[in-house]
């Protein structure tokens, strides 16, 4: 009986840690090809977003930083944020999502210890894997009009790439309505015999140091949440100031007096 005691409480003690942990900070980031054999490929950083998530309080929060945001990269000197894992990778393979946590950390003040970077080429059979994604769009985006738009692989690719907007900070705000509506529609109940499958395609095209015993605790506080209660923010264009370096280069600089507030109230809350 005893024995039957204490395996139960480590049971519950298990269901809490798995159900209710604290909150973790990750670095997600978007390359367009990685072959450590092949000189030349490992890529820039295309897409960057901080995300948080803290069950406890029910909070996910993402935030988006332009590629071009001007900052100090540990062991390259100040540069754009998106060449710090070119560069890394360059030097040492493998190097480069540790390199990029790193700036991450030393410029926002915050502790992100996980990062999980994505391969654009595996993006199509993940919508594949889903049988489609239902675009929700507030505003008119990449030639689509406001509303809903069931697209399929090929289509949402193209919606991801898209470059027609104005400037990064569009971009930005398309790379989060995707990733919004991915979520939301796997978040409908004849999604979910798909799920295995398309975590199956997702696996294909990531690369993490996000332990697998984490990855339970991640879903179940996206599906506590919903879609509807993700907390999307973008460095904008008022945080920030364009720059030429003296080498030619368009870059832009941070207002940390704008920008550290915003992180505090994500990351810290």
């Amino acid at each position: 009986m005893a024995l039957i005691l204490v395996l139960v409480c480590l049971g519950i003690t298990a269901a809490g840690y798995m159900l209710f942990p604290g909150r973790t900070n990750l670095l997600v980031f978007g390359v367009d090809y990685v072959d450590p054999a092949i000189v030349g490929t490992q890529a820039r950083s295309d897409t960057i977003i901080l995300a948080t998530v803290d069950p406890v309080n029910s909070y996910i929060g993402l935030l988006s930083v332009p590629r071009d945001l001007w900052v100090p990269i540990p062991g390259f000197g100040e540069n754009r944020i998106n060449t710090a894992h070119y560069f890394a990778e360059t030097q040492q393979p493998g190097n480069g999502p540790g390199v990029l946590l790193e700036t991450v950390r030393q410029n926002f003040g915050i502790p992100v210890d996980y990062f999980l970077r994505m391969r654009f080429e595996g993006f199509r059979g993940v919508v594949e894997a889903m049988d489609g994604v239902d675009l929700e769009l507030e505003k008119p985006m990449a030639g689509y009009p406001t509303g809903v738009h069931h697209l399929k692989a090929r289509k949402a690719l193209a919606f991801v790439r898209d470059r027609s907007g104005s400037d990064d900070f569009f971009r930005m705000e398309q790379s989060q309505v995707m990733l919004k509506s991915i979520i939301k529609t796997m978040s409908k109940p004849e999604k979910w015999p798909r799920i295995p499958v398309v975590l199956s395609a997702a696996m294909k095209m990531v690369n993490t140091n996000l332990p697998a015993w984490m990855w339970p605790r991640m879903i179940m506080s996206f599906l506590w949440v919903g879609p509807d209660g993700i907390d999307s923010r973008i460095i904008d264009r008022e945080m920030v100031t364009p720059f030429t370096t003296d080498q030619g280069a368009q870059v832009l600089l941070p207002n940390w007096g704008l920008i550290n507030p915003l992180v505090r109230e994500m990351f810290q809350r």
